[in-house]
């Protein structure tokens, strides 16, 4: 060590220690545009509605529940998660309605959209974490590999968690013609990782970039960023509304419940898709993650408050990420969607599907699901049953019946 190195602020000295993974802080003209951002404000960017970005409640009682054995024995799959085999066999030819959909896990969708293909947070990387040898790890294999998948037009990135944004997957499509739509912010880990410049669209909230005829808007979310342990919040997080010349659709991200979501569809909407997430959710962090309830009530919202189109539910089945059960997002994302008479889908992972044809509604992961209990959050509004008091509804055994 020089007496030059003994004054380089510490700081520094940890940046410079970030390996790749960790992707890089924005500078310069990024730098300025995100304190330029009207939803800059205090040193970091502001959720359109306020949440608590740290976990609520005690952190022992948390690890407690976590660490379990038998609690981790309910996060995971009883059996092998049923991939869909022919994936890439469904893909060859045009959808017949103008879109399809093929979810590939956790918030990973192909949309093929008017001519299109666009690419929802891609993540085909083993563990959702910057050491290959630590983090959540994949629970199924990828449906198809990344390479087989075929030119993508543009890839669209929700914000810079890593299992939402991964550096493997990433890197992989630096070598090919795709653009890349994000948040603003996120594009300096992308010019980390070898994204050239000319290929980024960052976007702040309600702006809008056009790729070969496709309209992708940056809306608000109620979420947060960061890829290191300390979050300076100096990255955007954001959903996603998309339209071609017939179709629309929504990727929400990451985000918490909030009101906006109703602007967003009316601005934006109606939807013939939403991919919406319902899973991860904890009452130990209940302003950044829905519930599969909240999931509902955010589709119905941005299809004007009524059922509307397709909701995709996404962001379960293949990371653990929260206390709850692995199966639970989807069963009672499916009795939510029963209960609002609104249209769902739940195809399994790598299985397409078109918004405008038959739907895949089969339950498939009850055959690999341990059993399961309504969680609190499960019961009826007051306003839907005599007298205003909430119902709970019966414990469900996925191994059996009601």
């Amino acid at each position: 060590m020089t007496g030059a190195d003994y004054f380089v602020p510490f700081r520094t000295k940890l940046r410079s220690m970030r390996t790749e993974p960790f992707g890089a802080d924005p500078a310069g003209v990024r730098m300025q545009r995100i304190l330029n951002s009207p939803n800059f404000a205090d040193g970091v960017f502001q959720n359109p509605l306020g949440a608590r970005t740290r976990p609520s409640g005690s952190g022992l009682e948390f690890a407690k529940i976590y660490f379990q054995k038998e609690q981790r024995i309910r996060r995971a799959p009883a059996g092998p998660v049923p991939v869909h085999a022919t994936t890439l066999a469904d893909l060859a030819a045009p959808p017949a309605t103008g879109l399809r959909l093929t979810w590939m896990g956790h918030s990973s969708v192909l949309a093929e959209i008017d001519g299109r293909r666009v690419l929802f947070d891609p993540v085909w990387g083993e563990r959702c974490s910057p050491f290959p040898f630590a983090g959540p790890k994949r629970l199924h294999p990828v449906p198809v590999p990344l390479a087989t998948l075929g030119p993508v037009d543009v890839v669209v990135i929700s914000h810079d968690h890593y299992d939402h944004l991964d550096l493997p997957t990433i890197r992989a499509l630096a070598g090919t013609d795709t653009v890349f739509a994000v948040p603003l912010g996120v594009g300096a880990h992308l010019e980390r990782w070898g994204v050239a410049p000319d290929r980024l669209r960052e976007l702040d909230w309600n702006e809008t970039a056009k790729v070969n005829g496709i309209s992708l808007t940056a809306t608000p979310a109620r979420h947060f960023c960061g890829r290191g342990l300390r979050n300076n919040q100096h990255t955007l997080w954001a959903s996603w509304a998309v339209s071609g010349p017939e179709h629309r659709i929504y990727h929400s991200g990451d985000t918490g419940y909030f009101p906006g979501f109703r602007d967003i569809g009316a601005e934006h909407g109606p939807f013939d898709a939403t991919m919406i997430q319902i899973g991860a959710y904890s009452e130990y962090w209940p302003d950044i993650h829905m519930t599969p309830a909240e999931g509902m009530r955010a589709h119905l919202d941005l299809q004007g408050g009524r059922p509307h189109g397709v909701m995709l539910p996404i962001h379960w089945g293949t990371f653990n990420l929260a206390p709850h059960a692995w199966a639970e997002p989807a069963e009672w994302t499916k009795d939510s969607a029963e209960e609002a008479e609104q249209a769902a889908a739940f195809p399994r992972p790598g299985e397409p599907f078109e918004p405008g044809g038959t739907l895949p509604v089969d339950p498939w992961w009850r055959a690999v699901s341990a059993p399961m209990t309504a969680p609190q959050w499960r019961t009826a509004t007051p306003d839907a049953v005599p007298g205003g008091a909430p119902v709970a509804r019966p414990d469900l055994d996925v191994a059996g019946e009601r």
